[in-house]
């Protein structure tokens, strides 16, 4: 038997690129296999090299007001490392003024919790983004889609601007692919599911808000080809753009 003795080799394994993502429920991952619906930031590991480790804390429900005030904008700071990127992506529930608890006034609170998640993230000499939400499916009588997220979606690109930070406009992006669709060809992107299925939906439910795995999968694409349209560092980790 030959004794075999490895000495003074050191071997190093690079950390993996981490990649944070804040927002509500259409980003946020699902736990339910049963139900159809998804968030884009649970498809979006299928893009992305093993190297980056996608990190979601996005939740269901959620603003930037809530985010702060449940203590989970603080779980990330307490988390983050030096070098890692944040993607921050809110609107659906900040603008729901019948909720105090959750709105966020489009001209002043929303921008002002955008800058300071942008100002505490490098302050943690990590990396910021911002993104806009994502389109809903809300189409007029002449098939036109109602752009009821605009005005938040322009709040993050010009906080975006004036901090200059990356901005990924994916309301823009997901409002011209479903406008491009149309009402009848968009609807496999959102749920429908039928009546009798679902304990929780007996009647059956439309949800034009939430996405199924194909809509899922469809945003997360949109957002890494920005990346490589961008060139942002990121791109360089991803390895596909069709699953």
């Amino acid at each position: 038997m030959v004794a075999v003795l490895t000495v003074g080799l050191s071997f190093s394994v690079a950390a993996a690129q981490r990649l944070h993502l804040v927002g509500d429920s259409t980003m946020s991952d699902k736990v339910n296999p049963a139900y159809p619906e998804r968030g884009w930031g649970q498809l979006l590991p299928g893009f992305l090299s093993p190297e980056v480790e996608v990190i979601n804390r996005a939740a269901n429900g959620r603003s930037t007001r809530r985010f702060v005030n449940e203590g989970r904008w603080q779980a990330l700071l307490d988390d983050l490392q030096a070098g890692d990127y944040v993607l921050i992506q809110f609107g659906h529930n900040d603008q729901k003024k019948s909720d105090p608890e959750r709105y966020a006034s489009v001209d002043k609170d929303y921008p002002a919790f955008l800058r300071q998640f942008i100002r505490q993230v490098q302050e943690k000499d990590a990396t910021p983004m911002l993104a806009s939400s994502i389109c809903r499916r809300h189409f007029d009588e002449n098939g036109e889609l109602k752009l009821n997220l605009a005005d938040y979606a322009q709040a993050a690109r010009m906080v975006a601007k004036e901090e200059q930070v990356t901005f990924f406009d994916l309301q823009k992006l997901s409002c011209d692919f479903i406008q491009q669709q149309g009402p009848v060809n968009s609807q496999p992107y959102f749920i429908q599911v039928p009546a009798d299925l679902y304990q929780k939906f007996p009647e059956g439910k439309t949800d034009n808000t939430h996405l199924t795995l194909q809509g899922a999968s469809r945003i997360a694409q949109l957002f890494v080809r920005e990346l490589k349209r961008q060139q942002h560092p990121l791109a360089a980790q991803v390895v596909r753009e069709r699953l």
